[in-house]
């Protein structure tokens, strides 16, 4: 590979004996990771995993994290069980930001530079649908992919929104107790997957992705709470970017300090020589943080499998002073219906009769009970987060919380959402298919039944797949048609 010089002499410098064996990792193809979906593979475990035979060695530093062969037969992106939810499609590497300080249950998490969605989904699987994870993305764009990733693994408790950093911090005041920033960067680390970061490198865009992060680190410092922990990440070995940028926010922020990891899993790999530490001496004045800088962590593809990433792990200081910041007045969002809220109107419809026909429809194909607050959004019911301060005035909300359904006079037509998102152990109706023929139900073709009525859930594996609605002899596809694959 034809590395740029100028990074080339940098990394030499750096890594000094360690530089060759640097080099030949760029030779050596780079190993595929996915996670597998703790909320829905609850049947799965380390030694019996014969649905998924493509899977291979554990990825050491994350929970549900697997290495996978990249020439199996069924491969994963491609598998039904991807469209299930069943597993996230990640790079290794990508997986120890989410790792450092996994959140416990019940936390309020912000994942503030969130898309595609990879950090948000291990995010949320560390919470177990109980808690709050806010999830955002500046680009409307990549918010909507990150939307649909939230989806996609049936995640009830997340919000998804669409703002700069800087706008969020008037909605949630010292607000979160763990936040994630994995900030735009340079991008080196990704330099054998995406020969774009290659082409488009330059030491100008090192230092202007810097500026930038350290000003969306010091927007993420507002919205954590006292005694809340903050993980910052780069995919970039760019020390400007990474010691760099830790050691000018602790020199604005002395309420903050770095610790060590959290997770034991990370702890052991360090022991092990597969994760790095941060090296002071690699930025000017680092000497006065030594201490600090040397419990950052750097992975490097020589030393393990995964490709380039940097992570620190901050701690606030429990008695740290909340900032005077005015937090934004509850009350109507530019995206919201002018009537929301439980027991309101919209048109003729109140939240409490569209929530009872949810729960009508709901008492046939499950005995789970979700839990959240119903808000009503023109004809679109959702169970809101309840530790989400609602209704949030002026945030740009792609995805509320769990989307329930559609309401219509007194009909109630389930989302997809609502399918991928339930406990299929509670499941009353489902009906089972085979590969080919959930193959056929992804592409949005019927499927042939017996005497079956009424809503179904369509599962492979008992693993749901979406809706299908049962009648005169066959299950009529109710498959997103904008998610539906060819043949």
């Amino acid at each position: 590979m034809n590395l740029p010089e100028a990074f080339a002499a940098r990394m030499k410098t750096m890594l000094g004996d360690d530089f060759e064996a640097f080099l030949a990792a760029y030779d050596r193809p780079n190993t595929p990771a996915l996670r597998l979906n703790p909320m829905k593979t609850v049947g799965l475990t380390d030694t019996d995993k014969p649905l998924l035979p493509c899977l291979g060695q554990p990825v050491p530093w994350a929970a549900h994290g697997y290495y996978y062969d990249p020439d199996a037969d069924l491969r994963p992106g491609k598998h039904p069980y991807h469209e299930a939810g069943v597993y996230y499609i990640q790079e290794a590497s990508a997986m120890i930001p989410a790792s450092l300080c996994p959140p416990a249950p019940g936390d309020k998490v912000l994942d503030l530079c969130a898309a595609p969605g990879g950090k948000s989904t291990q995010l949320a699987a560390a919470l177990g649908g109980r808690g709050l994870l806010v999830a955002n993305e500046i680009h409307p764009q990549r918010a909507s992919i990150l939307s649909q990733n939230i989806e996609r693994m049936g995640i009830k408790n997340a919000v998804v929104t669409n703002h700069a950093p800087h706008e969020l911090v008037g909605h949630f005041p010292a607000f979160f107790d763990k936040i994630v920033v994995d900030a735009p960067c340079s991008g080196e680390g990704m330099f054998r997957k995406e020969e774009q970061a290659l082409t488009m490198w330059s030491q100008v865009n090192v230092d202007l992705c810097a500026a930038r992060q350290k000003e969306i680190l010091a927007s993420a410092a507002e919205m954590l709470a006292p005694d809340g922990y903050l993980t910052y990440s780069t995919c970039t070995f760019a020390p400007e970017e990474n010691e760099g940028v830790i050691l000018d926010f602790l020199t604005a922020h002395p309420e903050f300090e770095v610790v060590e990891p959290v997770n034991p899993a990370v702890l052991a790999c360090i022991e092990r020589g597969l994760i790095d530490r941060g090296n002071p001496d690699w930025v000017e004045g680092g000497e006065a943080y030594a201490d600090a800088l040397r419990k950052t962590v750097r992975l490097f593809p020589h030393h393990a499998d995964g490709e380039g990433h940097f992570a620190a792990l901050l701690h606030k200081s429990a008695d740290a002073p909340v900032a005077a910041i005015k937090s934004k007045d509850k009350g109507k969002s530019k995206r919201q219906d002018k009537d929301v809220g439980k027991g309101q109107m919209t048109g003729q419809m109140t939240v409490d009769k569209a929530y009872m026909l949810f729960e009508a429809f709901s008492k046939e194909v499950t005995r789970e009970a979700l839990d959240g607050v119903p808000c009503l959004f023109g004809d679109q019911l959702y169970l809101c987060p309840r530790e989400l301060p609602t209704p949030p005035k002026g945030l740009r909300i792609l995805r509320h919380g769990l989307h329930l359904g559609t309401v219509k006079s007194d009909r109630f037509e389930p989302s997809h959402a609502l399918a991928l998102a339930l406990d299929m152990r509670e499941a009353k109706k489902s009906f089972a298919v085979d590969l080919p023929s959930a193959r056929a139900y992804l592409h949005g073709d019927v499927i042939p039944c017996r005497d079956e009525k009424g809503w179904y859930l369509v599962t492979m594996d008992g693993f749901a797949l979406g809706w299908g609605k049962a009648s005169d002899g066959v299950v009529k596809n109710h498959y997103p048609k904008g998610l539906r694959k060819p043949y």
